[in-house]
């Protein structure tokens, strides 16, 4: 499937923020299962190129400011061309060692909740418990928009039997790593059912030895198919965060994002 991508995000400081700086980490990489056909990064309408690869195989880029600024507008746009590989990740550049994510981080700390959920699958192959946790980190928890914010812990998501993508991801990879499998926060675009899309989309990924990472999808009880794109990975939302960065100055900051995801024209 041939999906194109525009993902708008915006900063207005008032007053005027001195000096900005932002990562990015907003350019899909390429695998076996997914090709970037055309992809730009502006920044108030400069383009921005990928600086550096991590050793996760995601692809950032720097921009900053050294001068008073009103507004920053960053647009992400372009085609990937997906494949549905049962949410397989084959052919990444990846060099970083999985057992890396057996970290916990202070989102993604197991805490009584996600140990019992995690106790809870039956034992057997390491991917049938990984399809039994999607399922279950669903079962126990409603997809409730707005019932949490971006600081909200893997537990307090759990307890409350609540929470958006964000949080069925966190909870399991919390718990995936409580059971000893590493797992890690991916960030991405959801090409939804209705052809439209309005945020970025999360799910994890977990490895397993014999087939490398794979992706699962608890808040909507699947591994990714071609109508997922992949931007990156990460130890929890924060660190997989698309955009990040700092101002410096007395100004109050106000943020607009907005995605629309749709399928080519080409293949309509």
């Amino acid at each position: 499937m041939r999906l194109h991508i525009r993902h708008m995000t915006a900063y207005d400081y008032s007053p005027p923020a001195e000096r900005c700086a932002l990562r990015l980490r907003l350019y899909p990489s390429g695998y076996a299962s997914q090709k970037v056909k055309s992809w730009s990064v502006t920044v108030n309408g400069v383009s921005v190129p990928p600086m550096m690869t991590t050793g996760f195989g995601d692809r950032e880029a720097v921009w900053a400011t050294h001068s008073a600024i009103g507004r920053v507008e960053i647009v992400a746009e372009g085609e990937v061309e997906t494949e549905d590989a049962a949410g397989c990740v084959r052919g990444l550049k990846d060099v970083s060692r999985p057992v890396l994510f057996l970290r916990p981080t202070a989102l993604t700390e197991a805490g009584d909740a996600v140990e019992a959920l995690a106790r809870s699958i039956p034992a057997g192959p390491v991917l049938d418990r990984l399809h039994s946790l999607c399922g279950e980190v669903r079962d126990a928890m409603d997809y409730v928009p707005g019932s949490t914010r971006s600081k909200t812990t893997a537990e307090q998501s759990l307890l409350q039997k609540a929470g958006v993508c964000q949080d069925h991801a966190h909870v399991f990879v919390s718990a995936a790593r409580f059971m000893g499998v590493p797992a890690r926060y991916v960030v991405g675009y959801l090409l939804s059912s209705d052809d439209n899309a309005t945020a970025t989309h999360a799910w994890a990924e977990a490895y397993a030895s014999d087939l490398g990472w794979i992706g699962f999808d608890p808040a909507n009880r699947l591994c990714p198919t071609d109508r997922y794109v992949r931007l990156g990975v990460g130890f929890d939302a924060d660190d997989a965060a698309p955009v990040r960065g700092h101002f410096v100055g007395q100004c109050d900051e106000a943020l607009v994002a907005d995605v629309h995801v749709t399928q080519s024209q080409a293949q309509q």
